[in-house]
């Protein structure tokens, strides 16, 4: 009798501790797609303030939003800061992790020190820094310093997927094998070391992307309206129309997911043309 009533009290545990836990998730989910929703709801309301659900809908916000001077440059803008900053963070962290691992394995520790460092700087401090340090030269307040305050700003987030990545392989192991058949480092860090890392190059890619396409305090600092981004256009509009500035946050919502979508499918097609590189065993 007791082994039976023991073997039944088990699975009841089991029951409540899972249905904890789908209330848990539940709660979770309802927490963080609620203000999601509210805003795709909001947008296309033509009065909502003085009941629970809204008076009305309509898309004619999303028409004024389009038709705003400054939404295609703006958006424009807030791509080519997005994708150059990728590519930028590509071009230095890539190299510089490697270099760390395969020749200065002493210095890894203080590598991850530099890293961490904007997490503690405010983008205000940067921005004023930055302002202060490079006024008057040819890259002053100009794109180019905004787009390596932005690539200081994001390097955590593609620093720590790449690193993970490198640490998933024997990367001394592949050098010298690849050395070893005539290649030269340069040949060993494209042709095997990245078709290897190419997971965390792809989450990399995509963290500095939804934080640079989002990015409003150093854009207002560095350049201000002379080089208007999508935020800056969206901050804008809360002044003037909170359902346009709604409609406007709906779009950089679909911006960000299918320019996600594409760097996946792209990295998906990477990885299918890397299935054929060298890997350590």
């Amino acid at each position: 009798m007791k082994n039976k009533s023991r073997s039944t009290i088990k699975p009841e545990k089991k029951n409540r501790a899972q249905a904890w836990q789908i209330i848990l998730i539940a709660f979770f989910l309802f927490y963080m797609l609620l203000p999601i929703f509210s805003t795709y709801v909001f947008s296309v309301a033509t009065r909502w303030d003085r009941t629970i659900l809204p008076e009305g809908y309509t898309f004619e916000f999303y028409g004024e939003a389009t038709d705003a001077s400054y939404f295609v440059s703006s958006l424009r803008n807030s791509m080519i800061l997005s994708l150059s900053t990728i590519l930028v963070s590509l071009v230095l962290i890539i190299p510089t992790v490697y270099w760390v691992f395969i020749k200065l394995p002493q210095a890894r520790s203080l590598l991850d020190v530099l890293m961490i460092l904007p997490f503690g700087i405010p983008t205000v401090v940067l921005a004023l820094a930055l302002v202060q340090v490079y006024n008057g030269t040819l890259i002053g307040r100009s794109p180019t310093l905004l787009i390596g305050a932005v690539f200081i700003y994001s390097m955590p987030f593609m620093y720590r997927p790449i690193l993970n990545a490198m640490r998933s392989i024997d990367a001394q192991t592949l050098t010298e094998a690849g050395h070893s058949l005539g290649a030269t480092t340069m040949q060993v860090l494209l042709k095997i070391i990245i078709p290897n890392i190419f997971p965390g190059i792809i989450s990399g890619s995509l963290l500095v992307f939804a934080t640079v396409f989002a990015e409003f305090t150093l854009t207002k600092l560095i350049l201000g309206a002379r080089f208007k981004t999508f935020p800056l256009l969206l901050v804008e509009y809360t002044r003037i129309n909170g359902n346009i500035a709604a409609a406007f946050s709906v779009i950089s919502f679909t911006i960000a997911w299918v320019a996600s979508l594409l760097i996946l499918w792209v990295g998906k097609k990477g990885q299918g043309s890397s299935a054929h590189a060298p890997h350590a065993h």
